[in-house]
């Protein structure tokens, strides 16, 4: 019997985990996936949303700005690659004017701060690739960019070590509610729990609906987007927005905390909760929408796409809390944009919930901090070549595009909730994501993952699953 389980490893769910893990209790987080950051969490636009955007007073907008604050403060508690770079949300014309003016006030209802509508002068000189056609811009200087991959996996490490048990490729099928809590049903046996979190984003309704006469219904919207090459990483040096829709924020322009330039996403509503493939549609309107606020855009050095699902629930609001006919069963639901920024604040609250449910107690050895994975790269040429000295796998340069080493790859796979598959590694260290996009490195990779986990290369799988990569051979051979 746990006191806790929280059903989703994305960005909501560790982060709940993480601030759980500060009591004295004990939770459990199931994952049908093989890894944390499988679903939403993976595939977004990977902003740290200034918080004009939303209602004022809805949750979103609460829960947006106090992420915000709280990012920075996170990143270098927990050693994950933030940024806040400012965004700018471009107006082309005198009509549009007033929907820009709506959003500065409904960001200064929402307290963000330092916001300020600049003239066409003042945004070409900001950024000089802006399309010619601008006319006014919103600059928000607190918006920022993340790694969500890094975001969600130090999360997730850091409630591991302080306490909270993770279960992989555990896939809930049913939930009853009993005397003691619930008894959850997966395809690896039956869970119990006094309490529940639902944080299983496009899954959420179902498990929802499963508790409740109340019933809630999520839409995935779709979002291609184009991955543009670090030699067009400096093209904008913040992120592009274009005014919103009801769609939502529209496509947009953005540098990453790597160094690359992301285009999307678009806001395609579809029926498949696994629908992530890409449309030849959805990326020429990816294409042609960023170029209307963004010029000479060079499309030429795109080096993957993709697409992303948002949670998007019929209300348009977050709902965390518990269902009135579902006492113990805490919501965590419809989290779209900007719930990666929210996240922080989300776990804090979905705690404290639970904290004045269960009467849990402070732990006094709650461990604050955590230490990302070393980077060559990153280190003085001495501590470089002082690492190498202790350990050579650190000189040993596997994906050449990113210039990941063996022995970054290996610290992958032996970390708190290691890698166990070749996106595994490539979400903790990159190998695989330059420009070669895994052509060149991931047979080594594999090698290293087999003789790290002490299986066979035809065990070794792309993202879990099916999904392996050496088929139709005799794995004695191998």
């Amino acid at each position: 019997m746990y006191d806790v389980i929280i059903i989703g490893g994305g960005v909501s769910g560790a982060a709940a985990a993480r601030e759980l893990s500060r009591y004295k209790i004990r939770a459990c987080v199931v994952e049908k996936e093989e890894d944390v950051c499988c679903g939403t969490s993976k595939a977004n636009s990977a902003i740290v949303h200034a918080g004009y955007d939303a209602v004022p007073g809805s949750l979103m907008a609460k829960l947006n700005v106090k992420g915000n604050e709280m990012m920075e403060s996170l990143a270098r508690k927990l050693d994950f690659p933030f940024k806040r770079t400012g965004s700018l949300v471009v107006c082309l014309s005198e009509e549009e004017m007033p929907g820009l003016q709506k959003l500065y006030e409904k960001g200064i209802a929402n307290g963000v701060q330092e916001l300020q509508i600049l003239n066409r002068e003042e945004v070409l000189a900001m950024e000089p690739n802006i399309t010619d056609n601008v006319y006014a811009a919103l600059y928000a200087p607190t918006a920022g960019i993340v790694c969500p991959f890094n975001l969600n996996i130090a999360l997730a490490e850091n409630a591991y070590t302080n306490g909270i048990e993770f279960k992989f490729k555990t896939e809930v099928e049913n939930i009853l509610k009993t005397d003691e809590g619930y008894e959850l049903y997966t395809n690896r046996g039956t869970l119990k729990a006094k309490c529940v979190v639902n944080a299983a984003g496009v899954y959420a309704d179902k498990f929802h609906n499963m508790v409740s006469e109340k019933k809630i219904h999520i839409t995935p919207r779709r979002g291609d987007y184009c991955l543009l090459d670090k030699s067009a990483g400096r093209h904008v040096s913040r992120t592009i927005f274009s005014l919103p829709t009801k769609y939502g924020k529209g496509v947009l322009v953005t540098p990453t905390v790597h160094g690359n330039l992301l285009v999307g996403p678009t806001a395609i509503d579809i029926e498949n909760k696994e629908g992530t493939n890409t449309t030849r549609e959805g990326l020429d309107e990816v294409i042609s929408k960023a170029g209307q606020s963004v010029k000479n855009l060079p499309m030429r050095q795109v080096i993957t796409s993709f697409a992303g699902l948002r949670a998007h629930e019929d209300g348009s609001e977050f709902i965390i809390g518990e269902p009135e006919d579902a006492s113990g069963f805490i919501d965590c639901a419809g989290i779209e944009s900007p719930g990666l920024t929210s996240c922080p604040a989300i776990g804090e609250m979905v705690a404290e919930i639970l904290r004045d449910k269960l009467g849990l107690e402070k732990k006094e050895d709650f461990i604050a901090t955590r230490k990302g994975p070393v980077s060559p790269e990153a280190l003085t040429k001495e501590a470089r070549e002082e690492l190498i000295r202790k350990e050579p796998a650190y000189g040993n340069i596997i994906c050449r595009c990113e210039m990941i080493t063996e022995g970054e790859i290996i610290d992958a796979i032996r970390r708190p909730l290691g890698a166990r598959s070749l996106d595994g590694v490539k979400r903790r260290t990159r190998a695989g994501m330059g420009r070669c996009q895994s052509g060149f490195c991931s047979p080594r990779t594999m090698e290293i993952l087999a003789r790290e986990l002490g299986v066979s290369m035809s065990d070794i799988t792309k993202s879990g699953g099916k999904s392996r990569l050496v088929v139709g051979t005799n794995k004695d051979t191998l």
